[in-house]
């Protein structure tokens, strides 16, 4: 028979302070096939600020739970029918997220080690002391909140950071898009290539993040931005005493990385003796802390970026090429956007609808004059230039759209005054001129016109003037282009 140490009176009078917090969301299913103990707790648990259902036995339990969920479940160890850790079982398997405490007598140690094995969240002994039974459930109901949290965060950085999140529709990015799907679900080491602002952690987020390690953690670090003298204690870790200002251990970013993705963004810049140590990791699989001996096993992915030309630094002698190796198993290059201008205007949409919605501001449009400056403009920031171009045109707008005259001077500039090119017309003459040539003069001077607006790329030539791509290959080998 359970008895507590406390009145209901005095319960009520006195709620445990955490049950506030936790009221809107505090479902618990209690199970007990003694009435009186089944009503009594009932009782307490309602008067304390909780959503309570009972049950007689576990039968009756899992019916109810087929068609209700609940955070937390209290429920006796020995039952008739199905036992509470038949049910404990039942609801690990179905419920993961559901925390279950059990109630078991005290000769029953051997049992309640069992349950905390099979996952119980906490076990309580008879009697029952009703004080130290709150403390358990508000424990249980903060767990339960901070993964269903966790779970929350995890799921919107997986929309985040879904491949239809990266704007592109240009063949550059296709092939991006196709060498990105082939890796999601392997482990091999990545080199991610391309210039300032083109994305390469964005990249790097979205393998992760769509990938099989999507549950455990991402974790970047800039090398460049980080003092020598620091960095090995950034990735690796160190022990306390290892040097002045070491008070305590510290893991590295690779521990923290521990199952997941860790992204060394920069990594070019990494000074020569850490770049050693950075080999033996890779390739041991095992990472010693800054002052220690000890090796500490890791399972993690890399994935690794740069801005610079490595097979030059491995020429020059400032990058090493084992390590170079290494990390190119599998490179992905990003395009610059001037070698994609076809997703300028995909992309420009794109932030001006982010911004505008930040803002909680009307959607503003962009004029077809603006829109051929954004697209002739090379772009030396690559995305995030434009983003930032973006923003800030946004911002100091007043209208309802953005026009040249919005855009900044080295935008708006030379670049797009001509927004249609002019073919002069030949003046013709009774003497008569070469009509060939001058067709063939004008096929050549819009063919790389339209090659210069397309980045080189073919199809999109093709696209702008209007005809088959094997067209405009047969007219650039005629030409002689």
């Amino acid at each position: 028979m359970v008895v507590f140490y406390h009145t209901v009176n005095r319960m009520t009078s006195q709620p445990f302070s955490a049950v506030d917090t936790m009221k809107n969301i505090s479902q618990i299913l209690v199970i007990e096939d003694e009435a009186a103990n089944r009503e009594a707790i009932a009782l307490l648990l309602g008067n304390a600020g909780y959503q309570v259902t009972t049950a007689e036995t576990g039968e009756k339990a899992l019916e109810i739970l087929s068609k209700t969920p609940f955070e937390v479940i209290l429920t006796d160890l020995f039952l008739p029918g199905v036992s509470g850790i038949e049910i404990l079982k039942r609801v690990k398997e179905q419920w993961p997220f559901t925390n279950v405490i059990l109630i078991t007598g005290k000769g029953s140690a051997e049992s309640a080690v069992e349950a905390m094995k099979e996952g119980a969240f906490d076990y309580i002994t008879k009697p029952l002391h009703f004080e130290k039974l709150q403390v358990i459930i508000a424990k249980a109901l903060e767990k339960s909140q901070l993964v269903a949290e966790n779970l929350y965060l995890r799921q919107q950085l997986r929309g985040k950071y879904r491949f239809d999140n990266i704007i592109g529709n240009s063949l550059p990015m296709q092939y991006v898009f196709s060498r990105m799907e082939k890796i999601l679900n392997t482990d091999s080491t990545i080199l991610i290539l391309g210039e300032s602002g083109t994305g390469k952690e964005l990249v790097a987020k979205a393998i992760h993040y769509n990938g099989h390690r999507r549950e455990k953690p991402f974790v970047a670090i800039n090398c460049g931005a980080i003092p020598a003298e620091l960095l090995e204690s950034e990735l690796f870790g160190h022990v306390r005493g290892a040097f002045t200002g070491a008070v305590s251990d510290k893991a590295g970013k690779f521990q923290q990385a521990h199952q997941g993705t860790i992204f060394l963004d920069e990594i070019g810049t990494m000074p020569l003796h850490l770049q050693m140590k950075l080999l033996r990791v890779l390739q041991e699989q095992e990472v010693e802390k800054v002052g220690s001996s000890k090796k500490i096993k890791l399972d993690v992915r890399v994935i690794s970026a740069t801005n610079c030309n490595l097979e030059e630094e491995v020429e020059q002698g400032r990058f090493r090429a084992d390590l170079y190796y290494r990390l190119n198993v599998i490179p992905i290059a990003l395009p610059p956007l001037r070698e994609r201008r076809e997703d300028i205007a995909l992309l420009a949409r794109h932030f001006l609808q982010k911004t505008c919605t930040e803002m909680k501001r009307p959607i503003v449009s962009i004029t077809p004059g603006a829109m051929t400056c954004l697209e002739n403009y090379h772009w030396p920031g690559n995305v995030r230039e434009l983003e930032n171009v973006i923003e800030r045109t946004v911002t100091l707008t007043d209208g309802a759209a953005i026009g040249k005259s919005d855009l900044p001077a080295n935008i708006s500039g030379s670049s797009c005054e001509d927004e249609e090119p002019q073919i002069s017309c030949p003046r013709l003459t009774e003497s008569g001129l070469d009509m060939p040539q001058v067709i063939a003069g004008i096929e050549r001077c819009l063919i790389k016109s339209a090659m210069e607006l397309s980045g080189g790329v073919k199809a999109r030539a093709a696209d702008l003037l209007n005809i088959k791509r094997t067209t405009l290959v047969e007219k650039i080998k005629r030409l002689d282009l």
